[in-house]
This record gives C-alpha cells, sequence and structure tokens, in this order.
C-alpha cells in the first residue's frame, strides 16, 4: 500500500474507517448497558472524522481514475455497512492501486 498515492490513501481510510465502525460494537454495550459513555464519544468521533475523510477521497479517487458512477456510488455505500468497506478495498482498491 503506498501512502504517497491517493489511492493508496484511500485504502488506509478504508480500513480504518471500517476498523472504527466495527469498535462500535465494543462501545454500544459500555455506553447502553453499563452506562459508560465515554469509549463511545471517542469511537464516536474517531468514526465520524475517518467517515467523512473516506468519502472524500473515494470522490476525490473517483475524479482522479475516471471511475462511473456506479462504482462511486458502490465505494460511498460501502461505508454505510459493517464489513463493506473491507470488501471495496479487496475487490475494487486493491486491483487499481
Amino acid at each position: 500500500m503506498n501512502l504517497k498515492t491517493r489511492i493508496g490513501q484511500l485504502r488506509l481510510l478504508a480500513i480504518a474507517e471500517g476498523i472504527s465502525y466495527l469498535m462500535f460494537a465494543l462501545t454500544m454495550p459500555l455506553k447502553y448497558g453499563y452506562d459508560i459513555v465515554l469509549p463511545n464519544r471517542i469511537v464516536g468521533m474517531l468514526h465520524g472524522i475517518l467517515f467523512l475523510m473516506y468519502c472524500l477521497w473515494v470522490v476525490i479517487v473517483a475524479y482522479q481514475k475516471k471511475w462511473s458512477l456506479g462504482i462511486t456510488l458502490i465505494g460511498l455505500a460501502a461505508s454505510l455497512f459493517p464489513f463493506a468497506t473491507f470488501v471495496f478495498d479487496a475487490k475494487v482498491l486493491k486491483k487499481n492501486s
């Protein structure tokens, strides 16, 4: 993964965003089951920043690589489902890097 390229940066963001999304599986039970809110606030803020950066980078890379609207929308939609950014990385980003 070459972080000097936009697609390499997007691959890193896809993985980081996916991990931050999955971290909610740990922090939600703490928040709602044990009334410990701080971990969820931290993960929520981190996830929000990574989500926005990922979406911005998808649009930038889509423009740079002249992706079709369909691939671009799939890349954006991947941020909405657990594990989907990992799949998008493996199926699309890894092949284009």
